[in-house]
C-alpha cells in the first residue's frame, strides 16, 4: 500500500516519512486547496525525500478558487513547472478546467509536455467534472500519459459517501491509470477503504499517525 502525505510545508515531512508515508504531495495554502510552494521548500523537501526513500509530487497552482485559469495564470504555471522540474521534484500535481468544468485540453497538454519524465497527478479538479463526463475525460488523461488522478469521488461528503462511484472509476480505469483516493482519508480508515476499493494508494493530511495533527 502506498500512502501519500499532503504537506503544507517542510515542517511535518520528516515525521510523516518516519511514520510510513511513501510519497509527499507538497503544496502551500491548504485552506485554499493547495497552491505552489516556495522553491526553497521544494528543494529542501526533495533533498530530504531522496535521502529517505520517498518521492515528492509538487503542486502547480497559482491561486485558490476555481480551476479555470487565464492565459496569464497559465503562463505562470508553466514557469513554475519548469522551475519545479529544475529542482528535481519527482512529479507535479495540476488540473486545468474549462468554464464548463471539463479538462482544458490545450492548457493541460502544454503542462503535460513540459513535465517530461516527471510523474503527473491530475488533482481534485477532476471532481468538478460532471459525472457523466468523468469516464471520457479519464480516458483522455490516459491517452496523454498522465500517471494518476486524485479524487474523492464527488464534490459532496467524504470518500465513504462516494464509494460506489469510486468503484466505477477504478473499474473503468482498469489499471491504465492510477487512482489516488483522498478526501477524509486517515491512517485510521484507509485499511477499511482498501477492502472496498481496488486501489493501492491513499492520500491525506492524516494518512499517517502524527501526534501533532491528530
Amino acid at each position: 500500500m502506498l500512502l501519500e502525505f499532503c504537506a503544507e510545508n517542510f515542517t511535518r515531512v520528516p515525521s510523516a516519512i518516519q511514520q510510513g508515508a511513501h510519497r509527499i504531495e507538497l503544496c502551500d495554502n491548504l485552506a485554499q486547496g493547495g497552491t505552489t510552494p516556495s522553491y526553497a521548500v521544494i528543494e529542501q523537501t526533495v533533498n530530504y525525500a531522496n535521502k529517505h526513500n520517498a518521492t515528492v509530487m509538487t503542486m502547480v497552482r497559482p491561486r485558490g478558487g476555481n480551476f479555470v485559469y487565464s492565459a496569464i495564470e497559465h503562463e505562470m504555471m508553466k514557469k513554475d513547472l519548469n522551475i519545479i522540474k529544475d529542482l528535481n521534484s519527482h512529479g507535479v500535481v495540476f488540473g486545468s478546467l474549462t468554464p464548463d468544468n471539463l479538462i482544458d485540453r490545450s492548457k493541460t497538454k502544454e503542462l503535460i509536455n513540459l513535465s517530461a519524465d516527471m510523474e503527473i497527478t491530475f488533482h481534485m479538479a477532476f471532481d468538478e467534472i460532471p459525472k457523466d463526463r468523468q469516464k471520457s475525460e479519464l480516458d483522455w488523461l490516459i491517452e496523454n500519459k498522465v500517471t494518476r488522478i486524485l479524487t474523492h469521488g464527488g464534490l459532496e461528503g467524504t470518500v465513504f459517501d462516494n464509494l460506489s462511484w469510486l468503484k466505477e472509476l477504478v473499474e473503468h480505469a482498469a489499471g491504465r491509470i492510477e487512482i489516488l483516493v483522498g478526501g477524509g482519508v486517515t491512517y485510521e480508515n484507509w485499511p477499511q477503504l482498501a477492502e472496498s476499493l481496488s486501489t493501492d494508494q491513499f492520500h491525506g493530511t492524516k494518512i499517517v499517525p502524527l501526534e501533532s495533527i491528530q
